[in-house]
């Protein structure tokens, strides 16, 4: 068996400096070789892929819930409001990631080999254990389950509103949704992937669960619940409620 940083070291394909997952709990599995290498490229990519997914979401969306609601209700007020949703998608990705953070902090202890042999008590914060060559054990509940879950939930949402969306295939319009719908699209097989892959090699089952159900949490709270109400930024332009809107231009 081997670990993973240890391939790298081996093979000189990724120095271990690159390779801030080696002192994580899931890393203390041994593995065969040919599955090793696949850990490896997997976990890069997971990783530092998915450190930047609510951007990558939040810059496509953007352009997207611009259009499709401008061109649905021709109110830059209500895209605006639209477009809020991610101001809010943010503030629950910050406030999640930064609790999950706290209870690892709070339930961890810092050991000084991987098999949790001999508490180094002197370092009582992650950052400070791993800068010491210690290894970091507490309650981590997945950040990527999370995220990748709660990302694609509200991709999906958001591209609801094509059912309403009629324009001309000529117009430069059609053309710029349509990429930004490819795009969201391929965005969306990979966040799915990218879950199958935490589910895979990261965390165990109960953080995998825990974070997951944040997720879900953020989700139905927003667009199960939330943006329901009239206080809220609401969900994308559906034909009822388009109808209402023409009747009440009208009067």
């Amino acid at each position: 068996g081997f670990e993973p940083g240890s391939l790298s070291l081996k093979s000189g394909s990724v120095p271990r400096s690159f390779l801030p997952w080696r002192k994580e709990p899931w890393c203390r599995k041994s593995v065969g070789f040919g599955a090793g290498q696949a850990l490896v490229s997997s976990v890069l990519v997971v990783v530092y892929f998915v450190k930047v997914a609510w951007a990558w979401t939040f810059c496509l969306l953007l352009p997207f819930i611009a259009l499709t609601n401008y061109h649905l209700t021709g109110k830059a007020g209500l895209v605006l409001r639209r477009l809020s949703t991610l101001l809010v998608g943010t503030a629950i990705w910050y406030v999640c990631t930064t609790l999950f953070s706290n209870i690892e902090h709070y339930t961890g202890s810092c050991f000084q080999s991987p098999a949790l042999e001999g508490v180094r008590n002197e370092h009582q914060s992650k950052q400070q254990c791993h800068g010491e060559g210690g290894f970091w054990d507490g309650f981590d509940i997945s950040g990527h389950s999370f995220l990748l879950t709660f990302c694609a939930l509200m991709i999906v949402e958001e591209m609801a509103v094509l059912h309403e969306v009629k324009t001309d295939r000529s117009h430069c319009l059609h053309a710029a949704i349509t990429a930004l719908v490819v795009a969201l699209g391929f965005l969306t097989l990979i966040w799915v992937w990218m879950f199958l892959c935490t589910a895979v090699y990261f965390h165990n089952l109960s953080q995998k669960v825990f974070g997951t159900l944040f997720g879900l949490l953020g989700w139905y709270g927003t667009y199960g619940f939330w943006y329901l109400k009239s206080f809220s930024p609401g969900l994308p332009p559906q034909s009822c409620s388009l109808n209402l809107k023409r009747d009440s231009y009208k009067e």
